[in-house]
């Protein structure tokens, strides 16, 4: 009797963890709406009911942790304009080269490409003064929308080219973990997933720096160069079974989990479900899908056929919006 109680407990138990809702992830805020990462795209996002807010970390020359996706400025602020002596022999402008104070002085626009068009063309194509925030003033923002709302929306913050920071003398996720356990963040119970393209730097926040925090492993292509990690290794089921000794789930490219031309399924995410890791691909983009998909067909694929757990997406209202209807 003992045993049938026990399975059918197990059951159930199992049917809750599967019928789980998917997660929202708010890509950079609402940047198909307003230019990333700014307080206004968070809140934007906010309003439009993701279950959790990104924010790409970067430090700065006095060691502050600010939200910005890439190390570079020029792509997405006024740099150029502001600072035009202060770029690098490459060219490009980097935030640890200036103080939180610098770059609280710069403007903050729509992503730009080298030759300095938008890269997303029907995007906010408006002039109003948006500013870089700190990951402290985001905590903030999104802890007090929660008091206010009685919501529980959580952060997602990613830790930006560890190797990369080491190199310049930063330990970035020293800082991070600073800033976490000031605010009691650093806690598997939290509302709160940190990630990392570097899984050396994933194994160290677990085994070294002490990171009881929930982690994320995010799977990059070994030629996109976004760290030492070797991809394809991670991509193989021993691969999965490293990751899950550290972290609690995986967030790859959506072309790694299907093959986009037939449709068919790589097989990486039920791989990923065996290893007990959660899957959380980047990035649904509406205005940036294949030509033989529409937005639909792309929501249904996820999460009906390939049943993800989450998603990033830099619309959160459209996917908000499709999944009470499955």
């Amino acid at each position: 009797m003992k045993l049938y109680v026990l399975g059918l407990l197990m059951m159930s138990f199992t049917s809750q963890v599967s019928a789980a809702k998917p997660l929202v992830i708010a890509h950079r805020g609402a940047p198909g709406y307003l230019p990333e990462h700014t307080l206004e795209s968070v809140t934007l996002a906010y309003s439009q009911g993701a279950d959790f807010i990104e924010q790409d970390l970067v430090a700065t020359k006095d060691s502050q942790l600010i939200v910005l996706h890439d190390i570079h400025l020029e792509t997405v602020t006024n740099v150029e304009q502001v600072f035009p002596t202060r770029k690098r022999q490459d060219g490009r402008y980097y935030a640890l080269d200036f103080t939180l104070a610098e770059l609280k002085t710069l403007t903050v626009h729509e992503r730009q490409d080298a030759k300095g068009n938008q890269v997303f063309p029907q995007r906010y194509q408006g002039n109003s003064s948006f500013h870089i925030a700190t990951f402290e003033d985001q905590i903030e923002l999104i802890q007090q929308l929660n008091r206010q709302f009685n919501k529980n929306i959580g952060l997602y913050p990613e830790i930006k080219s560890p190797a990369w920071h080491k190199e310049q003398g930063v330990d970035i996720s020293q800082l991070v973990m600073a800033v976490l356990r000031k605010h009691n963040l650093d806690d598997a119970n939290k509302n709160i997933y940190v990630q990392c393209f570097d899984f050396a730097e994933t194994q160290r926040l677990r085994n070294d720096l002490g990171a009881k925090v929930k982690l994320i492993q995010l799977i990059a292509e070994n030629d996109w160069l976004e760290s030492p990690t070797d991809y394809d290794i991670l991509k193989t089921p021993e691969g999965l079974s490293a990751i899950a000794k550290v972290a609690q789930g995986i967030g790859p490219w959506i072309p790694q989990l299907v093959d986009i031309k037939t449709m068919q399924p790589t097989g990486y995410v039920k791989q990923a479900h065996i290893a007990g890791l959660q899957v959380h691909p980047y990035t649904f983009r509406k205005d940036a899908l294949p030509d033989n998909l529409d937005t639909q067909q792309t929501l249904q694929f996820l999460f009906n056929d390939l049943k993800i757990d989450g998603l990033f997406t830099d619309f959160t209202d459209t996917v908000v919006n499709y999944l009470p209807n499955q």
